[in-house]
């Protein structure tokens, strides 16, 4: 079931480790309305959901139809469900992320991973169907794949997480999925972070510090930043020759410490190219700051809503 009434405003939430962002989205795509309240992650996921619940509740009008939420973590949107997450939000694997928020709101939700929901912003509308690779880069690595217009969800919505593929750079390094080696380890930012330590430089207490440090010469910091940009467009590329994308993006607060990073990861990526996809580099994300938000609005036009147990209705 989708939405059921298309002309009518839709909450968008973008659940984060740090915050909470809500919008309420009118049918034009405009932000008709905003409001943030930090991530209660420690706390679990009951009070979590409280905290979406009460996000919501602060953009809502009357004849608000239904909330989409786009939310760190595997996201399973047909049933619903938490079905993998890191600790960064204390209990969140196995949380009924629709059945709870429906029922504090009395809302139908929908909901999809946060990646994916910014992702499907970067296709223009339900006629685009071309292959999109989409990255996400910043406290973790996220990813999320759209073939033929359609965002790619997998077995319980585990589609595009590609930061837990293996890299030749971080072998042996733990990852926070619990296992070694993958992408994350070595290439999110606190990754970085901790490896331009490792080398010997000083500890640092984030990425902006290490790309300062770059910015005057610190061999630590420029051969950190220059692995994880280099591991990161190796798996791109590989990635490319699978799927022969028409766009490869690169989200996230990473790719934005400078050209340093950048130019390392497109060299990388250029690097693993067949030759059909010469021509093909890596590009930002056309959306600003409210991609998430306004991903999160357009799911319950695409994805199966969760109803309130008040309409007895099921999902």
């Amino acid at each position: 079931m989708t939405a059921p009434h298309p002309d009518a405003p839709v909450i968008g939430l973008d659940l984060g480790g740090t915050k909470i962002a809500a919008a309420l989205v009118g049918t034009d795509g405009t932000v008709l309305a905003r409001h943030t309240l930090p991530t209660p992650a420690t706390e679990g996921a009951e009070v979590v959901l409280d905290a979406l619940a009460i996000a919501a509740r602060a953009v809502r009008v009357h004849g608000t139809t239904a909330i989409g939420v786009a939310a760190a973590g595997v996201i399973d949107p047909v049933t619903g469900t938490v079905t993998s997450a890191t600790d960064t939000i204390r209990g969140w694997t196995g949380t009924a992320l629709a059945a709870g928020l429906a029922t504090r709101t009395s809302l139908p939700v929908a909901c999809d991973n946060d990646v994916r929901a910014a992702a499907a912003t970067e296709l223009d509308g339900p006629d685009d169907d071309r292959t999109l690779l989409y990255a996400a880069v910043g406290t973790g690595v996220g990813g999320a794949v759209a073939a033929a217009g359609r965002m790619l969800h997998g077995v319980a919505g585990i589609a595009g997480h590609l930061g837990h593929l293996p890299s030749p750079e971080a072998d042996g390094l733990p990852c926070t999925c619990g296992a070694t080696g993958h992408l994350e380890a070595v290439a999110a930012g606190p990754a970085i972070t901790a490896h331009c330590a490792r080398l010997g430089g000083q500890p640092a207490d984030r990425l902006q510090t290490v790309a300062e440090r770059a910015a005057r010469g610190d061999p630590h910091a420029t051969t950190a930043i220059k692995l994880g940009a280099r591991a990161t467009g190796r798996v791109l590329g590989g990635l490319a020759n699978a799927l022969g994308p028409d766009r490869v993006v690169v989200a996230g607060g990473v790719p934005r410490i400078g050209a340093l990073y950048w130019d390392a990861l497109c060299a990388a990526f250029t690097a693993e190219l067949m030759p059909p996809l010469r021509d093909l580099r890596p590009c930002p994300p056309r959306g600003g700051a409210d991609a998430a938000v306004l991903g999160a609005a357009a799911l319950p036009r695409t994805l199966p809503l969760h109803q309130p147990p008040t309409t007895g209705a099921t999902s």
